[in-house]
């Protein structure tokens, strides 16, 4: 009287089995399969279809271009979906894995992208906070990967698009210094004001933030009655921005416009 149950039983795991084959499509496919599929969700947009497509087909199929290739688009799928530590250690991982590929300059130049453009930069553009006002350690890492991509690849297809945004992340990291003066001069720290200001005169040389960093210094002397040292600044000042307007005694409120490159955030 058992045989009814037990062959039941064995059916039902037999149908079980079965659906589960079922629901993987992938199971026979070759790397190039797996990986045309995933190029077509990824141009689609699909996230989350083309990284379980990507990480399957580096699994099933460690070895080969289709593996190193599945890295590589898995790091920019990571940066697309929001997911930036998961980028970055994708990116990590696939410089460990494969030193000398051919892609690399590549990879340098979207790693520099994920801290060039984290996932505050999109509300920091509706709100119109100023890049430089943000913790300076992304823009300073997204500096060093860009410089060694130019370094390394000086004539990667990606190198002059590198330069661009190395020279406006140099005066945007120069302007977070002159925030942190600015900080100290509002909070009558005018000495400290000063010191922060000169730095960026001096790491920074010739960028449109030293400009802000000279007016600064220039209202800080005179607070503190340094009348001298205030018109060397001013005349310094003038000397390279002859342009520059600057109110006596005032608060130090102005407000630089040139910060945000169109299309990059």
């Amino acid at each position: 009287m058992l045989l009814p149950v037990v062959l039941g039983s064995a059916v039902l795991l037999s149908a079980c089995g079965t659906a589960g084959r079922e629901r993987d499509i992938t199971a026979t496919w070759t790397a190039e399969q797996l990986y045309q599929d995933a190029k077509a969700e990824v141009d689609s947009g699909n996230w989350t279809a083309a990284r379980n497509r990507l990480v399957t087909l580096e699994s099933r199929y460690p070895f080969g271009v289709y593996a190193q290739q599945a890295l590589i688009d898995l790091a920019y799928v990571n940066w697309r979906d929001s997911e930036p530590d998961q980028a970055l250690a994708t990116i990590d991982r696939f410089q460990q894995q494969y030193p000398n590929h051919p892609g690399t300059d590549y990879m340098l130049y979207l790693k520099g992208l994920i801290s060039f453009t984290p996932p505050s930069a999109f509300m920091a553009n509706l709100t119109g906070q100023d890049p430089s006002e943000r913790d300076p350690k992304g823009l300073r890492q997204s500096y060093d990967s860009f410089n060694e991509l130019i370094a390394r690849y000086p004539d990667s297809k990606y190198a002059q698009e590198a330069r661009d945004r190395m020279a406006w992340l140099v005066n945007t990291i120069a302007m977070n210094e002159v925030h942190v003066a600015r900080y100290y001069y509002e909070r009558d720290a005018y000495l400290a004001a000063i010191n922060r200001a000169q730095a960026v005169i001096t790491d920074f040389e010739g960028v449109p933030a030293t400009e802000e960093a000279l007016k600064l210094m220039v209202l800080a002397y005179d607070k503190l009655g340094q009348t001298d040292l205030r018109d060397d600044t001013h005349r310094v000042l003038l000397a390279n921005f002859p342009n520059a307007t600057l109110v006596m005694n005032s608060d130090y409120d102005d407000k630089p416009s040139w910060w945000n490159p169109v299309g990059w955030f």
